[in-house]
């Protein structure tokens, strides 16, 4: 039988030491914690780390770790970032709205010629100022007025359904899971390598038709997936 790994053994020391702790209380040093439980930093190092990737702590540059609130945040199909969150107090950073050409991947997804024009939204997602997704979404064609109208309304959904009479009556979602580059890390507030949930979204019109391609890359820490369905 395999031996338990020595920084497992300290996971499980520090799971203890926070067990009746409060969201935000500060963590000891890693010196101070490879002093009390006799180990190396290297050990407590990965012990933390991996308590990073599960939720349980947050790391702050500068600052420390401190224990962090669990991850209660649940995706479901057929609805919205805001419509999953609602309640919370949301916010977007908007890293670019406009059109471009379509690439391979969004014209095969869309139904539409490479190079033909598509409308991108590509936000950051917050809930209670925390940064939680990065979506980029590719709409087919020419959306005038999506600036104003999204920031009226917030939801992506909310504002295709409102402002441009679309409805959305499927939506095929691939799920994967992919290591946070130095890029989304700074986007959202994560460590490099850090696991991020990444769905891929192609969402239908009740006639089939391809109205949006979208990839969600959320927070591994922080969100769930749920899908539901029922036999006719």
């Amino acid at each position: 039988m395999a031996s338990t790994p020595k920084y497992y053994t300290q996971k499980l020391r520090i799971l203890e030491l926070i067990e009746h702790a409060h969201v935000g209380d500060p963590l000891p040093t890693e010196r101070e914690l490879a002093e009390r439980f006799g180990t190396s930093r290297t050990t407590i190092r990965q012990a933390l780390t991996e308590l990073v990737m599960e939720g349980r702590i947050e790391r702050t540059q500068g600052r420390g770790t401190f224990v962090a609130a669990p991850p209660i945040i649940t995706v479901r199909q057929l609805t919205s970032f805001s419509e999953d969150l609602d309640g919370s107090r949301l916010d977007s950073d908007v890293l670019d709205i406009g059109e471009e050409p379509a690439t391979a991947e969004v014209a095969e997804a869309l139904g539409v010629e490479v190079g033909d024009a598509v409308t991108q939204v590509d936000r950051v997602r917050r809930r209670d100022g925390a940064p939680l997704a990065r979506e980029t979404a590719h709409l087919p064609g020419t959306y005038r007025g999506i600036t104003a109208e999204l920031t009226e309304r917030g939801s992506l959904y909310r504002t295709l359904r409102e402002a441009y009479g679309i409805s959305l009556a499927s939506v095929d979602d691939e799920i994967g899971t992919e290591l946070a580059n130095p890029s989304e890390a700074a986007l959202l507030d994560i460590e490099i390598g850090q696991p991020l949930l990444v769905v891929h979204r192609t969402a239908r019109a009740s006639d089939g038709r391809p109205v949006e391609y979208t990839r969600s890359a959320f927070r591994g820490d922080r969100f769930r997936f749920r899908a539901s369905t029922a036999r006719a």
